[in-house]
């Protein structure tokens, strides 16, 4: 029996990771038969999104595909009749990035993309923008299944589920790069490796890794504290303690660098901003050698350089989802979903990060229980800034904003909170109306 043609929209089809996303629908042609892939984006990255656009014509072309390219403004007409919307957007692009890793750093804060202040800064302009979508989906394609890349990932995907009747899961190639650098370490094959992930996005552990149905937990762990390599490309290496992951027991994801080791982490962004710039400030450098190579007429696939930009696995992340939702495959993913009671001690409305079985009904996180104290604490308090972030951006309200920062675990003082919170809602003003409604 024939399978239904996949129609792909691509909310922010104009970033340079979009190649990959390319890469990976070709790898899967025999599982995915996509018929369309149609690119949107807003007017300010429309030149970007047309070079996007020609490079995957050649790239289709030279893997002998039959897929149709559409690339517009129009986001109406990209979500029409999708079966998957992929959302990667960024509102204010990387210029908003250098000022949300910029203005927590004036107050010796960790400047940071996703967490602590930059992720808070992020998530207000991306939430309304958001939820705007979502009412297309649910008027023009309200059986599509909507995969959130959009940072924060948790977070959006929180406001998203809360506030809309979308099918949304969010996702990260943050868990997919554990498990390849994990596979790394123990000199396995990815596939041999299981994880048993929970948490948050950002903040995820393994509580458990087996090999081939061996507990190798500790193992892992004392490779970690060794100083086997395990960051990503936007994070830096910092060593780990070795009696600090024996006591913790669980496997740390590389952005708990941020959480756990504040101070460290604090100094080398300072000192990489007053020499390199800060990360968005060295991305825009690298999306500007990056396009240079995408405008290259002989150009058929995707360059080795994106690799520089820090994505890495984000492909498989996104389409082997794509292919277990379409093709019920009932296999297991680490994904942004509804707790619905996976760790008890959180309330089933708010969204976490975890290994779920996904099949076409969507994803069934799987049971964790109660975690350990060790990690509980951290998650809880984590939580309670999202949840008062969603809130902030939703309604424009200043006082729980304020409330979120005071309770991000990386904000040390409310005055600094304060401070900090002012310089945002200044220096976001344009892309922050519901601050300013009435």
């Amino acid at each position: 029996m024939a399978k239904l043609p996949i129609k792909l929209a691509i909310i922010g089809g104009g970033s340079s990771y979009t190649p990959e996303l390319v890469e990976g629908v070709l790898k899967r042609r025999e599982q995915l038969p996509v018929s369309e892939i149609h690119f949107v984006d807003v007017e300010a990255g429309l030149e970007k999104l047309e070079i996007i656009a020609a490079l995957t014509r050649r790239m289709i072309a030279k893997a002998g595909a039959d897929i149709t390219v559409t690339a517009s403004l129009d986001r109406r007409a990209a979500i029409a009749g999708a079966d998957f919307v992929m959302t990667q957007f960024r509102v204010g692009g990387l210029q908003a990035r250098a000022r949300d890793e910029r203005i927590p750093l004036k107050y010796d804060v960790i400047g940071q993309e996703t967490t602590g202040p930059g992720g808070f800064a992020k998530a207000l302009r991306t939430i309304p923008v958001i939820l705007d979508i979502c009412k297309d989906i649910e008027e023009l394609a309200p059986d599509a299944w909507m995969l959130n890349f959009t940072n924060p990932a948790g977070l959006v995907t929180e406001a998203v589920l809360k506030y809309t009747k979308v099918k949304a899961i969010g996702l990260c190639n943050v868990p997919v790069s554990m498990k390849m650098m994990i596979a790394a370490m123990m000199d396995c094959e990815p596939d041999e490796l299981s994880l048993e992930c929970a948490g948050l996005n950002h903040l995820v552990w393994a509580h458990r890794a087996w090999l081939n149905g061996k507990d190798v937990t500790a193992e892992v762990l004392q490779k970690v504290g060794d100083g086997a390599g395990y960051t990503m490309k936007n994070i830096a290496e910092e060593p780990w303690d070795p009696d600090f992951l024996n006591a913790l027991g669980a496997i740390p994801c590389p952005y708990h660098r941020y959480f756990y080791q504040p101070d460290a982490m604090l100094a080398e962004e300072k000192a990489t901003a007053q020499t390199e710039g800060t990360r968005a400030e060295q991305v825009m450098k690298t999306e500007q050698e990056l396009f240079d190579l995408y405008r290259d007429e002989t150009l058929a696939e995707k360059p080795a350089q994106l690799e520089n930009r820090g994505g890495a696995y984000y492909s498989d992340a996104s389409l082997n989802l794509v292919d277990a939702i379409y093709n019920d495959r009932k296999t297991v993913h680490v994904v942004n979903v509804r707790n619905n009671g996976t760790i008890s001690a959180l309330p089933d409305a708010a969204v976490i990060e975890c290994s779920a079985v996904v099949g076409s009904w969507g994803a069934k996180p799987i049971t964790v229980g109660s975690l350990s104290p060790a990690v509980l604490g951290l998650i809880s308090q984590v939580k309670a800034y999202e949840q008062l972030t969603v809130e902030a951006a939703v309604h424009g309200n200043y006082n729980q904003g304020l409330m979120a920062l005071a309770n991000n675990p990386l904000v040390p003082d409310i005055h600094r909170a304060k401070a900090i919170l002012d310089d945002i809602l200044r220096e976001n003003h344009d892309y922050l109306p519901q601050f300013h409604a009435g």
